[in-house]
């Protein structure tokens, strides 16, 4: 089973996220992106796809018009895990 980050590992892993911000509902963290349009975002949004596919992690997500909101968690630990410091970084990446 994936484990829940504790306390300690959720502050290091945030340090080299600065653009992340933790959330309680669910236990995560999250990001607003804003692009120059829709088809920006609609791009941005496929290759996430691809990324959450290939690691088998998919984010809770929405898009309106230049937005997309993004919030990581993992279920089957009850919150922020590895696999959503990991799968935020590969996004980070994609700037």
């Amino acid at each position: 089973m994936i484990a829940k980050l504790d306390g300690e590992e959720r502050a290091l892993a945030l340090r080299d996220l600065p653009e992340w911000a933790a959330v309680q509902e669910p236990d995560g963290i999250r990001r607003l992106f804003t692009f120059k349009d829709f088809t920006a975002a609609f791009g941005f949004m496929t290759q996430v796809a691809l990324l959450a596919e290939k690691a088998d992690h998919h984010p809770e997500w929405s898009n309106v018009y230049n937005r997309v909101d993004i919030i990581l968690t993992t279920h089957d630990a009850g919150g922020l895990s590895r696999r959503d410091i990991d799968l935020a970084k590969q996004i980070d990446a994609l700037l």
